[in-house]
Order: structure tokens, then C-alpha cells, then sequence
């Protein structure tokens, strides 16, 4: 049997049976599954509107389309689940493995400090931790997340509670989100003075998507104005019911500048874990973990904050993180000692790795370092294919025809680089809602971790875009040649100032609207011929005023009928500029004659209208 043919292409159909491809995979990939030539399915695709190169990383709806229309089921496997595959196929069981009940201990719970920006997170951990970490802030607002482990004392014996500080801004969706997926209990921080704010609201929903325990610090109660019990009716609304109420929430009044509360914070947290949680991890296992921030050191090269989920990190351990892998050369923990191991729910900091991995990023011990490498080779392209897909511009030749009749589309191209993994993220997916319509584009073609590069400069030069510095300056010669190929090189410290400029920057790349503003209307009330300027119209103006060389209409009952503009215009015997109400005038339309007494001669002219 023939196969049949699709735009003229024969190609061999399937029968309904499932392809399990990445994300991110090639036309190529596809052809290798279903035993076909690659450039039958270019062949296909452009029948069907979209051009895409046989080595293209292709997006999941392209992928979908072109299954059905050859009737095979494509699955799109995600990258965790690739990722689970990845590891199982090294006999590596993720997350299972945890060991019978006789092998679980204890573990400190993990906590997660959220709210609204302002209302005195840091502070808060800040006079816990008896060190100035707000100082270290640009303005005083967190922009990375840290790690940190307090004891406190609940009947008499010592209790380890390990908290993270995520950033407050809204910015920072992406990384409170993470912070909320790796923590056991919530402390949700509220000032007493402002109330609810819509960052408390987007913090609380993080953490009920999480399905997390939540604990309310009432913040600044000391202040004059500070009304705790106004707080508490505000967070009924959302479900948060106190204990004093009939709830199960438990509201601690707090001052983080005083310290008054925070026995009660802690003790708080304790109760909630006890009561609500089972926290218990196999120490003994092959330490397994997240990421919480990563950034590349000029003494000590990748430094990697972990949080030990399960098992037990020690130093000359082979290690994966994210696409990074590499021996543990030594652990730091929140206060900057040296230590030779890390329990479950203990955040240290991680030097060895060979690169940067990124926040969220999942790491796990290994046998060896060979096998560590494999791992990290294979996630690495995994991601790189997925990257390639989620960036790619689904053009049909509509759209390419469009643009090229009406001028190609602007794009805005950054480079981003900055201190730490969470930062950039963060940073991304905030200029990634940056939404100034369809006219202009923003798209990141790099990123990373660390000091301006040449390589960056280069890579800007190259493909003109923007390389946005946060809080990381260039190193070498790259400001040299930075000036050389004339490549815009921008610094900031605060997340929010490269949100507005880059907003602006888009808004200004933007063509400018306009919209017609109507300058007077005449009436013809009388025809002269004359051998040297042509018919002339004699007239009234009636509202506002004739132009000379104004863009005109001339209505005829109601109905335009010619688009023109006034050639000449007098007023009396004197050429004239303009016309005003009430005058009478001869003018004279470009390269039309064909008017009539009675007929309207409405004059405009298009203004630039600001974009809102």
C-alpha cells in the first residue's frame, strides 16, 4: 500500500501509536522514532504553514500538530520526569529510597519566611540570628535567598529550626515559589500597622499551593499605630482562622526591633511541627537535596547553598546538582565555619562543583565522579534542548509575509549575568511579563552567573543586545571592549530599577501612535474657475480653522468622497496661512475639482498620542 500524501509530500503514516520524545526535540529526533527522512517532515510542517530546520529544537504544540496530522501520539515528556528516567537509568532511585522506619530519625523543620516587602522579614531572622544581614541588602530589601539555622529551647530541650529568608518583592514570585516547595512550616510576616498587603496574599497562596502548616508573625506590634487584632480579622478572610478565634492558625505578636515574641515565634514553630508533621529523615543514605542559591566565587570558585533533604552530605562526596557536578571540597555552614557534614534539614554551602547550578536545581550524592559527570552531561543537554524549544518563535509564512510587507518586528536582546543563580532567575522571569503588545519583542539570550565576560561583549556584539549587570561588574578587558564594539553594558542592584529602565527601553523601541485631531470644517457656498490656480472654492468656515497644507476631507451629505489636503488658501486677495471661524476664505484642494456648492471641506491632522 502507498502511503498517502500530505501537501504533496508521501509520507508513512502510523497508527495511532505512542512517541515518547523530550522537550525540546528535533524534527530529526522524530524522524529517527518513526522511520522516516527528517526532510519529509520539513516537507510536511511547511505544508502546514511553519518552517522549521530539520536540527530544530521544536515546541511541544508544533510537535502535537504534525503527530496527528501523520497519526502517531506524541508524548512530550517533561524535564522531571526525564530527569527521574535519567537517574533511574543509572539505578539511582530519587525520593524513594528513604529506608525502613527503623532507619528514620528526627530532623528540624524547614521554614520559610514570607510576606509583604517591608514588613521587617529579614529584620525578623535578623535579630533571631543576632547578625546584620539587612545591612548587606541593596536598600534594605532581600534579593537572595539564605539559609539559616537557630536552636531554640520547647520543655526543656534544645530544638533546631532551620529558616529561609526569601525576598518580599513581587519580583520575586519565582524564588518565594521555590522557597515555599522546599519548606515544611510557612511564617507568614505581617506588620502590625499596614495590615494585609497584595504580596501577603500572593506569599499565603504560595504557601496553601505548597500544602504547608502556616504560622503568622504579627510584626511590629511596638509601633503607636500597630493593631494586631485588625490583622487577625484580615487573615480570617482568607481562611487563616486564629487559635484564640476557634482556628487552627497560631498568631504570634512579634517585634523584631525590640525581640519581644520571639521565644514564642520559635516555640510556635516547634508546636506546629509536632503537631501537624512527621519530619523524620534516613541519615544514613546518600545525601539528597535542593539548591537554594549559587554563585560563582573569584577565591573559591561555584559556591552552592544546599538544603540537605535526606541522608547525610560529607566532604570529598561526588555530587550532581543540576547540570553542575564535581566533589565536595569543603562545607560551610550559615555562619561561614567549617564542617564535616550535614545532616538532613542542615543548609550548607557547597565548594567543588565545576559550575554554577541553578536555584531549585535538585542535587544528589553519587558512586564516583564518572558517573556524577554523566549525569550532569546528560541534564545539561537535556536542559539546553528544552531552553531551545521554549525560545523558539513559532512563525507561519502569514506572519512572515506580515512582517515582511509591514517591516520586521523590533526585539530587545539581554544578556544577563549577576551574583547568584536565584537573582537572574528571579530577574528573567520578571522582564518575562514585561507586556508592551505585539510590536516589540524582549528576549534573553544568555545568562549566567558571575563577572562580565569578554565572551559576553562579544556575544552582545554579535547579535545586538544589552547585557544587563546585577550587582556583578566586568572583568578583564571586557569594559575595553565593551567601548570598542560599542556594546551597551548596564549595572543595577536593585532588581526593580532594571524592571523599569528595560520597560521603558521597550516602550521607547515601540513605533508612536497616532490619532487624528480635527482642525475646522467649511462649507463651499460658491465655485469660481480661474485659467491660473484651477477651481477655487469660495468659503465659510464654520468651526475652527482652515490650514494651509492641512490634510483634508471633502463630505459630500454626510459621505467622504475624496481624501486630499488644501493646496492653497486666501483670504480675500492675500494669500493666507490659516482661516478662523467666521471668516469667509478661497481655497483650493490638491489635485481634486470636482466639488460642488454645499459640499463640507473638513481639515485634520494626526498627533502623536502617548502610550499609557
Amino acid at each position: 500500500m502507498q502511503a498517502p500524501e500530505i501537501g504533496g509530500v508521501r509520507v508513512r503514516q502510523g497508527d495511532g501509536q505512542k512517541v515518547r520524545l523530550a522537550r525540546g526535540a528535533s524534527l530529526t529526533d522524530l524522524a529517527e522514532k518513526i522511520g522516516v527522512d527528517p526532510a519529509q517532515l520539513v516537507q510536511v510542517l511547511f505544508h502546514l504553514g511553519e518552517m522549521v530546520t530539520a536540527t530544530q529544537s521544536v515546541s511541544d504544540d508544533t510537535l502535537q500538530v504534525l503527530g496527528s496530522e501523520l497519526n502517531y501520539a506524541i508524548e512530550v515528556v517533561s524535564p522531571e520526569d526525564e530527569d527521574r528516567e535519567l537517574l533511574e537509568s543509572f539505578d539511582i532511585e530519587f525520593g524513594e529510597n528513604t529506608g525502613g522506619e527503623e532507619d528514620l530519625a528526627a530532623r528540624p523543620p524547614v521554614v520559610t519566611v514570607m510576606g509583604h516587602v517591608d514588613h521587617g522579614k529579614t529584620r525578623l531572622l535578623d535579630t533571631i540570628r543576632k547578625t546584620n544581614v539587612v545591612s548587606r541588602e541593596a536598600g534594605g530589601i532581600t534579593q537572595h535567598i539564605g539559609a539559616y539555622q537557630v536552636a531554640t529551647e520547647v520543655d526543656d530541650t534544645e530544638r533546631k529550626i532551620t529558616f529561609i529568608d526569601t525576598p518580599g518583592h513581587e519580583a520575586f514570585t519565582a524564588m518565594r515559589a521555590r522557597g515555599a516547595k522546599s519548606t515544611d512550616i510557612a511564617v507568614l510576616v505581617v506588620a502590625a500597622d499596614d495590615g494585609v498587603m497584595p504580596q501577603t496574599i500572593e506569599a499565603l497562596n504560595h504557601a496553601l499551593a505548597a500544602d504547608v502548616p502556616v504560622v503568622v508573625a504579627v510584626n511590629k506590634v511596638d509601633k503607636p499605630d500597630a493593631d494586631p487584632t485588625k490583622v487577625r480579622g484580615q487573615l480570617t478572610e482568607y481562611g487563616l482562622v486564629p487559635e484564640e478565634y476557634g482556628g487552627e492558625t497560631m498568631f504570634v505578636d512579634v517585634s523584631a526591633t525590640t525581640g519581644q515574641g520571639l521565644e514564642s515565634l520559635l516555640e510556635a514553630v516547634v508546636l506546629t511541627a509536632d503537631a501537624a508533621l512527621d519530619l523524620r529523615a534516613n541519615p544514613e543514605m546518600d545525601a539528597q537535596g535542593v539548591a537554594i542559591e549559587a554563585h560563582l566565587d573569584k577565591g573559591r570558585g561555584p559556591v552552592t547553598t544546599v538544603l540537605v533533604q535526606r541522608g547525610t552530605l560529607r566532604v570529598g562526596d561526588s555530587i550532581v546538582a543540576g547540570p553542575a557536578h564535581g566533589r565536595v571540597r569543603a562545607l560551610l555552614d550559615d555562619l561561614g565555619d567549617n564542617v564535616a557534614e550535614a545532616p538532613p534539614a542542615m543548609p550548607v554551602q557547597v565548594l567543588g562543583l565545576t559550575a554554577v547550578p541553578g536555584a531549585g536545581d535538585s542535587f544528589l550524592v553519587v558512586d564516583d565522579d564518572r558517573m556524577a559527570r554523566q549525569i550532569a552531561e546528560r541534564r545539561a543537554a537535556r536542559l539546553r534542548m528544552a531552553a531551545q524549544a521554549a525560545g523558539t518563535r513559532r512563525k507561519t509564512l502569514d506572519q512572515l509575509f506580515e512582517q515582511l510587507e509591514k517591516g520586521e518586528t523590533q526585539e530587545l536582546r539581554l544578556i544577563l549575568k549577576g551574583d547568584g543563580a536565584g537573582s537572574v532567575e528571579a530577574l528573567e522571569d520578571a522582564l518575562s511579563k514585561i507586556d508592551v503588545g505585539d510590536e516589540v519583542g524582549l528576549r534573553v539570550i544568555d545568562r549566567g552567573v558571575g563577572a562580565i565576560t569578554e565572551t559576553n561583549v562579544s556575544l552582545a556584539a554579535a547579535s545586538d543586545a544589552v547585557i544587563v549587570g546585577f550587582n556583578v561588574r566586568p572583568q578583564g578587558k571586557a569594559t575595553e571592549m565593551a567601548d570598542r564594539e560599542n556594546v551597551d553594558i548596564r549595572y543595577y542592584s536593585v532588581i526593580y530599577s532594571a524592571i523599569d529602565e528595560i520597560e521603558a527601553a521597550l516602550k521607547g523601541m515601540l513605533k508612536p501612535i497616532y490619532e487624528e485631531a480635527q482642525l475646522g470644517q467649511a462649507e463651499i457656498r460658491e465655485i469660481f474657475r480661474s485659467s491660473r490656480a484651477g477651481i477655487i472654492a469660495g468659503c465659510m468656515v464654520l468651526s475652527g480653522i482652515m490650514r494651509r497644507n492641512a490634510k483634508a476631507r471633502l463630505l459630500r451629505e454626510g459621505v467622504v468622497v475624496s481624501e486630499t489636503s488644501i493646496a492653497s488658501l486666501r483670504r480675500e486677495k492675500d494669500d493666507a496661512t490659516e482661516v478662523r471661524e467666521g471668516f469667509e476664505c478661497g481655497l483650493t484642494l490638491h489635485n481634486y475639482s470636482d466639488i460642488r456648492v454645499g459640499d463640507i471641506v473638513e481639515t485634520y491632522e494626526m498627533r502623536e498620542k502617548a502610550r499609557s
